[in-house]
């Protein structure tokens, strides 16, 4: 059988066989582009590729047609996929003419285009690299960078890069490149060094010829080479030396391979970043910068640099480079591959790191280099050279900033001088293979000698530098790694193809179809040449592949590459295979093991190299033995076994195995053929059709033999053993059995081969492999056949233990007697027993099972990286059963011993480290410590479901444990593996980006006509049913604020009315009706926060704001625009306003928008400008106008729109809050007088943009206490009127908000204001509020107000009517909680009547709600403590309001002391409310609600006229939105009917600001349709006083007390608090009761509530920690005291929490009273129906599809499935 095995070695069969084309050839051809691109190309042909400009039209037209014929290239490489995991297909890149097509696609070819670009002038090169984007340059640690991956294209002049995000970039090259590479760190350049470069003169030093780019914004640097020189000291420099070409470069190890044209030697260099102190030696900045040689390059370099770009030359010109660059920018692409052109807002993004290069274009980078870049005339060499070539760098420029230099080169090899060296010996094809045994080689193929030198090398010990060792040469023409199975193809001289591992050759290849040169030629006479065109053009395959006849039709001899480059081998070797028409010409684009041959008709061919092997268990067994043996001799093993695996017609999957054995038997020195069951291998005909005649000639007659077999066959056993036999008496033949005797005397084995003395090794690794499969289900019968190999083994090597503990295994498998091969004493000796052999057969389940016992026991032996499973068991057995935590660490464990080929411990101390039995932890602890740690090390489910069940029993035991209470922030493959997906689902969409929403509110588009939409279309309609699914409270919401729809205008005619007095009479009810129809989109914006994700191709749908109505009872139109009453004019405005941010806060901060989307809105028509200004606020208010690019930003304030201007400050400042962003404060600076510098011009700001760029500063410099915009809002709020009029009107708005701003910034500071006490704020503002005189302005601004205002007598006292409530609310929010009582007493209401007389009452609710707020902890929800509040003398002297006759009395101002008096409870409510803010606190609400109440009843007082309805309207309104404040998103119904009553009261003092309050409480009250609650930290409360500021304009176009566009801040205090739970299975949103524990405070214990969600939670600081509640659902614990970031991401994403329910019980909505679960149901009744199993019922014990389906179709009794049948037959 040896020789067999000699004879089948030969050769090596590679499969699939196709024709390869290029992918990207057959789609050139149909690009839209290429047809204008030709034309294209004609016109200025002269200039890109005559040598001369004067050569005819003629000449280039040839040229063109020659170039578009060569110019086609391709590279392919291994897929990526867009994840970044493997996948199994190529990609290829190809180049033709402008065109570069990169396309993806199967095994064996490119399928589909990926994306297609075309660009201007043709195509030098294309590649794919990976720049690095660093988060900082300054940190050398690049390990954590995002990588950008991208598709480079160079062209003449640039270089475009364009990544797989869409991002685009273009690089304009400052001088000539040769070529690119890809490198780890970014790109590198090859400058190419025309001939006539004139020599420089001997003071200055060559430019260098290597540059380096590491992002496309980077600049272009040079690259720094580090040789080492004969004396130990390594110089450093520029790479200069142009007879320098790079070959190869390689991105691991980072490596480049240079040839020296000169000396004809290849190096090898180490690439890497350069350190700072090379940096200085190379920019001579440190003192003793190396040689003064060093310090000329370095100035020169840079001074030359500069010295170019001042040429006169107009092509290198810098101006002329950055015109072609934007030529370039446009590149078109094909309209159908979406290739993006560069947007601006992606240029604006992108300031890498602030490089100095911050645009693509940057001038300095052209300047620096722009080295001749096209011209060809040596002129312009002589002037460039001339100005400095005497001068030592004394040209510098004094602002000539050095070029630091990034990347370094190493020296790290050159091959050895040899005496005769040809010139021309570069490296025509460079690469690193791999052998089998993990060794590596760099082999580089130097085609004029055809020789493929490969050299050897090895990472050092601590992995920094590599060790190059020795040069083999194998004579070859071509070659190519085959990269997957770690070997490479060779093309020998002769057009062998070979296969290699290392320098060990494998075997010939042989392809089938194709003919190979020894087998067909070498033994038919050549015939007689004809030249046959056929042969000539490319085949298609079925030619080509056809009867070999038809190939060898000959033709001309062809042509080689180069017929001086032939070797004289060539003809010695088989000089009839040059006859042949198709021979292989080259290999080329390797990729896995998948290569593409070309042969030498110019068709290609792509071949697959076979894998080592393809069953499991052959895989498991090389591996091993691959592990024990030494690396040459299982280099040997693996090539012998390689050549009769891929023998041709190889074997199919199930004879492998015994391939294998035989093989391995044979390399041991079994006689196989001898041996009784490998004698009976059946090969399934796998012997190929050649070698199988030369084994065995086929008799006619048959012999003795043939009946051998047959009595041997297994067939024949079973049928003897059958139990037929013996009822038959048939007698079992003995003949077989004396023919084994026969057999077995003289069975010996052969010592002379390869594994013979390594047979105990191997056995004892099979073994190893043997118990490692016992843990397998799977691979049950991999195991039998591993058993017999080592029965065999273990019999001729006399180990009685393991024969013994097979037969106790497999006791039908393992025979009593078999055949023993004896093995000599005298050979014995050879054998060599590694040291981990043990006469004990390590055993698994024995090891486990004393585990268990607790006996001790010596490590398990483990082969690493083969019997992972092994260790696993080992490991989570001593972790969960032993209890001993240190098992799972990283350190060598005591539990196991690896094995490896040193020598290791004698056995006698391996005995000693027996560990005991100790137990350490709680149990729960360690489940979980081996369920983190299981999936840590990749096990899954599917693992545990194949592991023994005995062995899983501890695992599943801890996973059992783990299910019950698992941590709620552990990540997703934990929960996988404990099997909670409700777990796992969160963990996953916890990584997912916030756009995708899981509850989406998908409402069926087309259901509702256009002129329906109310802008409330988008709401989430599944959970607000189930959070108010009592009532229909959420349609009467919509319905009362909607704005789209005409108003019902319901006059009475009284007969003496006119006609045309009664249509005055209805158009002024209408203009009645329209204050409140236009204070509704405020409310709306509140009721649809965030609840509607955008389409990014359509505009945001903005619901027009509907003035008429319909008159009954025939419905005719009202319009106001008739003519017949007087309309205030720009009464919509502010309304317009409204409705645009009503309808932009409906996008939700988590969409995907971008800068394009938000200017695609903008309205055509100027009429919509307002609602387009309010649109631009909300998307400040909900964070995506940071991506509004900065030039639109300024774009639309140069409009010179007020209401765009105040949108858009507003909403910047808002999106940037708390930041202090630079560009923002300057942004705002323009448009407040006071920032601006004393000298600058008047700029003519409209007052109301100031006052929002005053309340923006306060909003970006929120809670800073930054000491100038302090100081300077603290002079603004006493902002005297100017000498022309020009801060005289609304001068209250713009001191409220200076006050406001203050306040803001520095929120919360209190006393510790830092810096600032010469400021004396505190006393400042106190002056404000009470009045006296106006202190002298100190700071910048003292001259403007020098001289009084000519219109405002105010004399040099404060106006406190204009400062007080600015001045208020700032100390309110400076000392906000601070419980400051000395503060707080300069606040309290004054207790004397005369001094009440100065103050306005409507100050004094400011007043009382500043105070409050400052108490913070004082504040109690009961209505005593708001009566506390009043001063005595009001309390004891205020009428009540019921009361007939008024009580006179002279001293006391009745009218004052009931304001007082309302107004200070209305401030204390107020403070009620922000103390409570969206906490749902019954007691405040039931106290807010007798206030309001009594306020109600007080309106309808007979005597409220001493009051003044309008105060108690204005009070009412405050009391409201406390209460809606305090039960924010509740939906609560009690103040529903409050807000409802008050939007039917349209008539007498009710004007449109009370019903933008009424409107306000009831957008608070289902804030973002129940999902929103109100927070109560301090920039909430700052931003919701700016809000709801208790004085309510009179009409629309009122900002005289208060900018409207502030009631829209109430955003910022909005915060997500609802809790959805959704049920895993059925993703739908369900009912579960939840357990909410809070933190112990100073009013309350620590306490548990139970809630039924969906619900809105309380603030999570308040909380100590969430539960989910059995006994429905898996119980899930969220523990705040760990940190509230979980919960908090739970939030944000629409709340979304996954629940399981348990087998066996309902939904709560589906069974609310628990009576339907599986444990309810005892049957009560002894009848049997009640009793009998109805398939309904197993939804109630599983909610697996399959199992429910199964009973739907299996389990029902069908009536028509019967008759069905019925039918069938009687047809």
């Amino acid at each position: 059988m040896s020789n067999f095995y000699e004879e089948r070695a030969t050769m090596i069969a590679a499969g699939d066989l196709q024709e390869f084309v290029p992918f990207g050839r057959d789609h050139c051809k149909h690009h839209p582009n290429a047809l204008n691109l030709q034309l294209r190309q004609l016109q200025p042909a002269s200039e890109l590729w005559s040598s001369d400009g004067a050569a005819g039209l003629v000449g280039s037209l040839q040229e063109v047609t020659i170039h578009e014929k060569q110019k086609e290239s391709w590279q392919l490489r291994k897929g990526v996929s867009e994840i970044g995991e493997e996948v199994d297909y190529d990609e290829e890149l190809y180049v033709a003419g402008n065109m570069v097509i990169w396309s993806k696609g199967s095994k064996s070819q490119a399928l589909a285009v990926y994306k297609a670009f075309t660009v201007d002038s043709p195509v030098q090169q294309a590649l794919w690299c990976d720049f690095i984007i660093s988060q900082d340059k300054s940190e050398r640690d690049y390990s954590s960078d995002e990588v950008e991956k991208c598709i480079c294209i160079l062209q003449s002049s640039c270089i475009n890069m364009h990544s797989i995000e869409g991002k685009d970039y273009i690089a304009s090259l400052p001088f000539q490149v040769t070529s690119v590479w890809p490198t780890k760190y970014g790109l590198l350049f090859e400058r190419s060094s025309s001939s006539h470069e004139v020599p420089p003169g001997p003071p200055r030093e060559p430019l260098p010829t290597m540059f380096s780019m590491l992002h496309p914004l980077d600049e272009i640097t040079p690259l720094v080479c580090k040789s080492g020189s004969l004396f130990g000291s390594s110089r450093v420099q520029y790479v200069v030396d142009h007879t320098m070409k790079i070959v190869f470069l390689d991105t691991d190890p980072s490596i480049v391979m240079t040839y020296d044209s000169v000396q004809g030697l290849h190096s090898v260099w180490a690439l890497r970043r350069v350190k700072t102190e090379e940096e200085n030696v190379v920019l001579k900045f440190s003192e003793q910068g190396g040689t003064p040689q060093n310090v000329a390059t370095s100035s020169s370099l840079t001074a030359h640099l500069r010295s170019l770009s001042k040429g006169d030359s107009p092509v290198a010109s810098p101006f002329q480079n950055y015109s072609s660059i934007h030529s370039q920018s446009r590149s078109t692409s094909s309209p159908s591959l979406h290739s993006r052109s560069p947007s601006i807002s992606n240029m604006a993004a992108l300031s890498r790191a602030h490089s100095p290069a911050l645009g693509v274009h940057s001038f300095s980078g052209v300047q620096r280099f722009n080295l001749s870049s096209h011209n060809q005339s040596p002129k312009r060499h002589s002037i460039s050279h001339s100005p400095n070539s005497n001068s030592n760098g004394s040209f510098l420029a004094p602002e000539t900033e050095p070029i630091v230099p990034e990347l370094c080169i190493d020296h790290l090899w050159t091959e050895t001088i040899t005496n005769i060296r040809e010139k021309n010996s570069q490296a025509s094809k460079v690469f690193i293979t791999s052998d089998l045994c993990g060794q590596k080689f760099l082999c580089f193929l130097v085609e004029s000698q055809l020789q493929l030198r490969c050299v050897k090398f090895q990472e050092s010990n601590d992995k920094t530098q590599l060790i190059f060792g020795s040069v083999t040469n194998i004579q070859a023409k071509d070659a190519a790694p085959v990269e997957k199975i770690d070997t490479m193809l060779v093309l020998e001289g002769s057009g062998n193809l070979v296969l290699y591992t290392g320098v060990v050759r494998v075997g010939k290849v042989f392809i089938p179809g194709l003919p190979a040169p020894s087998l067909t030629m070498s033994n038919t006479m050549p015939r007689p040449s004809t030249p046959l065109d056929s042969v000539s053009t490319p085949n298609p395959l079925s030619k080509l592949l056809g009867s070999l006849d038809e190939a060898v039709l000959l033709s001309p001899v062809p042509e080689l590459r180069d017929s001086s480059k032939l070797h004289d081998s060539l003809y010695n070797e088989d000089c009839t295979f040059q006859q042949l028409g198709t021979y292989i010409h080259s290999i080329r684009d390797p990729v896995c093991n998948r290569v593409t041959l070309e042969l030498s008709n110019g068709s290609m061919v792509r071949i697959t190299i076979p894998e080592i092997a393809t069953s499991e268990l052959v895989q498991t067994c090389l591996q091993a033995i691959k592990f024990i043996l030494p690396k040459e001799i299982a280099v040997q093993m693996l090539v012998k076994w390689y050549s009769v695996h891929s023998a041709p017609g190889g074997p199919s999957y199930h004879s492998e195995w015994n391939l294998f054995v035989t093989c391995l038997m044979n390399m041991m020195g079994y006689n196989t053929d001898r041996l009784a069951w490998t004698r009976n291998f059946d090969f399934e005909g796998s012997l190929s059709p050649v070698i199988a005649p030369k084994k065995a000639r086929p008799s006619e007659t048959g012999s003795d033999d043939d009946w051998e077999y047959l009595l041997n066959s297994d067939y024949h056993q079973n049928v003897e053993s059958h139990l037929l036999n013996r009822s038959l008496c048939l007698s079992p033949l003995e003949v077989s059995q004396v023919k084994d005797e026969d057999f077995s005397r003289n069975l010996s084995l052969d010592s002379s081969t390869l594994l013979f003395t390594h047979i105990p090794a191997v056995f004892f690794v099979l073994h190893l492999v043997y118990e490692e499969l016992k843990l397998n289900t799977l691979m049950g019968e991999g195991i039998r056949s591993l058993v017999e190999l080592l029965v065999q083994l273990a019999r001729d090597l006399k180990l009685e233990a393991y024969v013994d503990h097979y037969y106790r295994d497999y006791p039908a498998l393992v025979r009593t007697t078999g055949q023993v091969c004896t093995v000599d004493h005298g050979q014995t000796g050879f054998m060599h027993h590694p040291s981990f052999f043990t006469s004990e057969p390590p055993s698994i389940y024995q090891w486990v099972s004393s585990c268990l016992k607790g006996e001790g026991v010596p490590p398990y032996p483990y082969l690493p990286g083969i019997c992972e499973r092994s260790r696993l068991v080992v490991l989570s057995i001593a972790l969960y059963i032993l209890g001993d935590e240190s098992s799972v660490s990283d350190e060598p464990s005591q539990y196991l011993s690896r094995i490896s080929i040193a020598p290791q411990k004698s056995q006698a101390e391996q005995e000693e480290n027996r560990f005991s039995f100790r137990h350490s932890t709680s149990v729960s602890s360690l489940a979980e410590r081996l369920v983190v740690w299981m999936t840590n090390v990749g096990f899954t489910l599917r693992d545990l479901e194949t592991l023994p069940f005995g062995i899983a029993l501890p695992i599943r035991d801890a996973i059992y444990h783990c299910r019950e209470q698992p941590a709620s922030d552990w990540p997703e493959a934990v929960c996988l593996l404990i099997g909670r997906q409700d777990l796992s689902k969160q963990a996953c969409e916890g990584n997912l980006p916030k756009g995708t929403s899981v509850l989406s509110s998908d409402v069926p588009s087309g259901t509702e006509t256009e002129e329906e939409d109310d802008g409330m279309n988008d709401m989430n309609q599944e959970v607000m049913s189930l959070i108010w699914s009592e009532d229909l409270r959420v349609q009467d919401v919509r319905r009362l604020l909607q704005s789209a729809h005409p108003v019902r205008v319901n006059v009475v005619q009284y007969p003496e009315l006119s006609d045309h007095e009664f249509i005055e009479e209805k158009e002024n009810r209408l203009l009645q009706l329209c204050q409140r129809t236009m204070a509704l989109p405020v409310g709306r914006g509140m009721f649809t926060l965030f609840s509607y994700h955008p389409v990014p191709t359509e505009p945001l749908p903005i619901p027009k704001l509907n003035l008429t109505g319909r008159a009954p009872p025939r419905n005719t139109t009202v319009d106001l625009n008739s003519g017949n009453i007087d309309v205030p004019p720009n009464m919509t405005s502010w309304a317009s306003f409204h409705n645009g941010v009503a309808a932009g806060l409906k996008i939700a901060p988590a969409s995907q928008i971008d800068s394009a989307w938000i200017v695609y809105n903008k309205p055509k028509h100027a009429e919509l400008a307002n609602e387009y200004a309010g649109f631009l606020m909300a998307l400040g208010l909900n964070g995506h106008l940071t991506k509004l690019a900065t030039l639109n930003i300024h774009d639309y304030l140069t409009k010179g729109h007020e209401m765009t201007s105040i949108g858009l400050l507003l909403g910047v400042s808002a999106a940037k809050l708390g930041t202090m962003d630079m560009s923002i404060t300057r942004l705002l600076s323009i448009h407040i007088p006071a920032l601006l510098p004393p000298t600058s011009t008047e700029l003519d700001v409209p007052h109301n943009v100031q006052v929002a760029a005053v309340v923006g500063i306060g909003l970006i410099y929120q809670g800073t206490a930054h000491r100038h915009t302090a100081e300077v809002l603290l002079a603004e709020i006493g902002r005297p009127p100017g000498p022309e009029m020009e801060y005289c009107t609304d001068r209250e708005s713009y001191s409220l908000a200076a006050g406001l701003a203050l306040g803001m910034v520095c929120l919360g500071h209190g006393s510790n204001l830092i810096g600032m006490s010469d400021l004396n704020v505190p006393e400042q503002l106190y002056q404000y509020m009470v009045g006296g005189h106006r202190r002298f302005q100190a700071g910048m601004h003292r001259e403007k107000h020098k001289s009084p205002s000519y219109q405002i007598k105010e004399g040099d006292t404060i106006n406190v009517d204009v400062t007080c409530p600015g001045a208020t609310l700032a100390l309110a929010m400076i000392y906000l909680k601070t419980n400051n009582r000395s503060i707080a007493d300069w606040l309290r209401a004054p207790d004397t009547m005369y001094l009440l007389d100065f103050v306005k009452p409507e100050f004094l609710l400011l007043r009382t709600l500043a105070r409050c707020l400052i108490l913070w902890d004082d504040i109690l929800p009961n209505s005593k403590w708001v009566d506390s509040n009043v001063p005595q003398i009001i309390r004891e002297n205020s009428i009540s309001l019921s009361e007939i006759e008024l009580p006179c009395s002279e001293d006391l101002n009745l009218e004052t002391l009931s304001q007082a008096h309302v107004y200070i409870i209305a401030g204390a409510c107020l403070s009620l409310g922000f103390r409570f803010a969206g906490s749902e606190n019954l007691s405040a609400f039931n106290c807010l609600h007798k206030f309001a109440k009594d306020f109600m009843t007080y309106l309808s007082a007979p005597n409220a006229s001493v009051t003044g309805p309008y105060n108690l309207e204005t009070c009412l309104s405050v009391v409201l939105l406390s209460l809606a404040m305090v039960m924010a998103g509740s939906g609560n119904l009690k103040v529903l009917q409050l807000c409802r009553f008050l939007h039917m009261k349209t008539g007498g003092e009710m004007n449109y600001g009370f019903h933008l309050a009424h409107h306000m409480a009831l957008g608070l009250l289902f804030l973002g349709g129940g999902r929103y609650s109100l927070s109560t930290s301090n920039s909430s409360i700052a931003a919701l006083l700016c809000a709801l500021y208790p004085h309510f304009p009179a009409h629309s176009t009122d900002n005289r007390y208060h900018l409207q566009a502030l009631r829209h801040l109430y955003v910022l205090a909005a915060e997500p608090r609802l809790l959805v739970p959704v049920d895993v299975d059925t993703n739908t949103p369900c009912y579960a009761l939840l357990e909410v524990t809070y933190k112990g405070t100073q009013w309350y214990e620590q306490t548990k509530e139970e809630l039924m969600a969906p619900t809105l939670l309380p603030e999570l600081h308040l909380l100590k920690q969430i539960k989910v509640k059995g006994p429905r659902y898996w119980e899930l614990l969220i523990d705040l005291s760990k940190g509230t970031q979980h919960l908090k991401s739970i939030l944000s994403k629409d709340g979304v929490l996954y629940v399981k329910l348990r087998a066996g019980q309902l939904s709560y909505k589906e069974d609310p009273m628990g009576w339907q679960s599986l444990l309810a149901q005892t049957v009560a009744n002894r009848n049997s129906e009640a009793r009998a199993f109805k398939p309904e019922t197993i939804s109630a014990f599983t909610s697996d599809p399959a199992l429910l389906s199964f009973a739907e179709y299996f389990c029902k009794p069908t009536v028509n499935m019967g008759q069905m049948a019925w039918t069938g037959c009687n047809n």
